[in-house]
């Protein structure tokens, strides 16, 4: 389950469509010649890396809340969405959402104290996600490692058994402990009375300030998910869409798992001497590193992380042969400490 309470933190058509444009001709002349004509094929997304049929399979105990449909639906709906992140002094953030769809730019999130004189002294941090990327920015088959990655945790994440086959994925929508309200101090996204913020689904998303965040980036406005978190859980496209957030985001001090996956992140020194490198490895300490890394090769959870993304490379077709699988030696991110 997500509990990253670090940082506020905490998948088009399928089918090739092609563009024709016809060229000019210049000179008055009618030179009686067709116009030729220039195909410019359209960008493949997550969505046309598997079909229902191979969902199915790879999913063949999964709850019919998580069906295909919501999850390609999801996918179309995010990639139109791309948000610019910019952070002063630590802790004070500017979310501007772009509608890609629209053209529509709002800011939809900007701190109180963000144009205050000790704030803007300090240098900004400033980062784009297009979700648009989610397992679609590079070639077939890292797009397929992506997606292998990206489903071992959200099968982990929601899986009904321990037979250690993994065919049980996709199957709790919320976690079992529903009791605990899991709330946090938060400035910018506070909880709402009587409402609780435990792990719901495919990324069991936790917490207030994870959930407000979320609704930030996915929806544009935190009331949504902050009044009603349920959403999450009622709503397979949210629920879709909420992994996928988790997955493209960066936090604080950690790389997105969509970063690591692509070889798009390189650890720097600090990085390097605790242990950490890129692979698939790094995402486990991404996801939950605090309690899964960090403790020897037999930490069953990390091992069970392991086992169902090798068994999705296998179901997609293809390998990972220098995967870096393990975080059982690397240092995980702590709450409150300068990486």
């Amino acid at each position: 389950m997500i509990k990253i309470i670090s940082s506020p933190i905490k998948l088009l058509a399928v089918g090739a469509l092609s563009l024709s444009l016809l060229s000019f001709s210049c000179g008055n002349g009618n030179t009686g010649k067709p116009h030729a004509k220039i195909t410019v094929p359209v960008k493949k997304t997550a969505a046309d890396l598997l079909t229902e049929k191979q969902y199915n399979e790879l999913f063949p105990q999964h709850n019919a809340f998580y069906s295909y449909q919501a999850f390609i639906k999801a996918i179309k709906q995010l990639s139109n969405i791309q948000v610019k992140i910019t952070r002063r002094a630590v802790s004070v953030y500017q979310i501007v959402r772009t509608n890609k769809l629209t053209g529509k730019t709002a800011i939809v999130r900007q701190d109180v104290d963000w144009n205050e004189e000790w704030a803007k002294q300090k240098p900004d941090s400033t980062f784009v996600v297009d979700f648009g990327n989610f397992c679609s920015e590079k070639d077939v088959l890292a797009n397929k490692k992506e997606l292998a990655a990206f489903f071992a945790h959200i099968a982990h994440e929601t899986r009904h058994g321990e037979n250690e086959k993994y065919d049980d994925g996709l199957m709790l929508i919320h976690e079992n402990n529903t009791s605990a309200p899991y709330i946090g101090e938060s400035d910018e996204y506070p909880p709402v009375a009587g409402k609780k913020y435990y792990g719901r689904g495919p990324m069991q998303l936790s917490y207030n300030g994870n959930y407000g965040y979320a609704s930030d980036c996915i929806l544009g406005d935190d009331k949504i998910l902050l009044n009603n978190p349920d959403l999450v859980e009622t709503d397979p496209v949210i629920a879709f869409e909420t992994a996928i957030y988790f997955w493209m985001m960066p936090q604080t001090h950690k790389p997105s798992a969509h970063d690591v996956m692509i070889g798009k992140w390189q650890p720097k020194a600090s990085d390097k001497a605790k242990g950490r490198t890129p692979g698939f490895g790094m995402t486990i300490n991404i996801v939950n590193g605090e309690v899964e890394c960090n403790k020897g090769e037999d930490m069953y959870n990390m091992k069970d992380r392991i086992g169902y993304y090798q068994h999705f490379l296998a179901q997609l077709g293809i390998k990972d042969d220098n995967c870096a699988c393990s975080c059982g030696k690397m240092q995980p991110y702590l709450y409150g400490v300068n990486e």
